[in-house]
């Protein structure tokens, strides 16, 4: 029994000059702790990548925009390396906030925040931001991307997402965006938490001070994302922190089972974050728990890695650049409905 259990030595990490960042993720899968689970998640997502048919969803909570981690995102798409983004009000306001040629700036979370509010500075922990840049992006949503919403129209945050990212990509000052890369892509953004950010009441505002009549239906987005992992032959799951958009990815799987009476559950699943279990929060629930709902399939493929996010994320996608220079896989087209309905076909695309 020892020699069964004993059979795999860790292997000490070598430096070698000049090494990738994929052969240096190779090398961690022999050492320990998160290290190795750092790079058991490149190669749990790169068989998500390798799978045929699959759906990869990326849930994304956190303020990982101003922390710098857009044009990851923006990569992960553009390369397909995802095909569904479900994210925060937040992070997609701070993506229009810079695709406009506004910035953040480095901060320190060492200073007086009292004379910051006096100078109308806003942190985000190390992170600074111009309020009035924010408040003037609050009047460009109200007065020019409302006006291409239609009023008593139902909408989804997915085709929200759609429509700004369109509107963007015809007057950035930076279409290197998430909204515009998805757009362009294909990829649809889920936002179940729109209103919970300076872009869902910028809308309200339109409709309070501008006599629009802009209705967001939340079932609808419940409606739409479920019927994707209904249509989908396989799916998996990367979540970059958890919260809102984690549960709202698990939760597809769920409806989607009750829909069709066969196991939908998730077949892969990563997950990056801070958060421990033991506190009982879904941030951080471990993909066994998520088992005995049926939100992870019995046999999945999973890790999870704790680690902050803004550390791990760059070195897991340039791991996965770097394996996937040329990949070709069976990207999902999704082909939505006036019905509701959703079409979902495969092309096989060089990406």
């Amino acid at each position: 029994m020892p020699r069964k259990i004993l059979k795999y030595p860790t292997q000490p990490l070598e430096v070698w000059p000049g090494r990738s960042i994929r052969e240096l993720t190779e090398g961690m899968l022999s050492t320990g702790f998160q290290g190795r689970k750092l790079a058991e998640a490149v190669e749990v997502w790169a068989q998500m990548l390798r799978k045929k048919q699959a759906v990869v969803w990326l849930g994304m909570s956190g303020a990982m925009v101003p922390a710098g981690m857009r044009k990851v995102i923006s990569y992960l798409i553009k390369r397909r390396m995802i095909d569904v983004l479900v994210t925060t009000g937040a992070n997609l306001y701070h993506d229009l906030y810079e695709a406009r040629g506004r910035k953040h700036y480095i901060g320190t979370h060492l200073v007086d925040d009292v004379k910051l509010r006096k100078y109308r500075v806003d942190r985000i922990y190390d992170v600074f931001a111009d309020e009035l840049g924010f408040y003037k992006t609050d009047l460009w949503i109200e007065r020019r991307f409302c006006k291409e919403l239609v009023d008593g129209y139902r909408y989804s945050t997915r085709e929200i997402s759609y429509l700004l990212g369109k509107f963007i990509s015809k007057v950035a000052v930076d279409k290197d965006s998430i909204l515009v890369s998805a757009y362009r892509s294909g990829v649809p953004i889920f936002c179940p938490a729109l209103n919970d950010s300076a872009l869902g009441f910028s809308i309200m505002f339109a409709n309070r001070r501008r006599n629009r009549r802009i209705i967001i239906d939340s079932l609808k987005d419940v409606e739409e994302s479920s019927r994707i992992t209904e249509k989908a032959k396989a799916s998996g799951v990367v979540y970059i922190g958890g919260g809102v958009p984690k549960n709202f990815i698990q939760q597809t799987a769920v409806i989607a089972s009750y829909q069709t009476r066969h196991d939908r559950s998730h077949s892969y699943a990563v997950q990056i974050s801070t958060e421990a279990p033991m506190w009982g929060g879904l941030s951080g629930c471990t993909f066994e728990e998520a088992q005995s709902w049926g939100k992870i399939h019995r046999r999945a493929r999973k890790v999870m890695c704790y680690s902050d996010a803004t550390i791990a994320l760059p070195v897991v996608a340039h791991a996965l650049s770097e394996k996937f220079k040329r990949l070709r896989r069976d990207v999902p087209v999704f082909e939505w409905k006036k019905s509701g309905e959703l079409e979902l076909r495969y092309e096989s695309m060089k990406l």
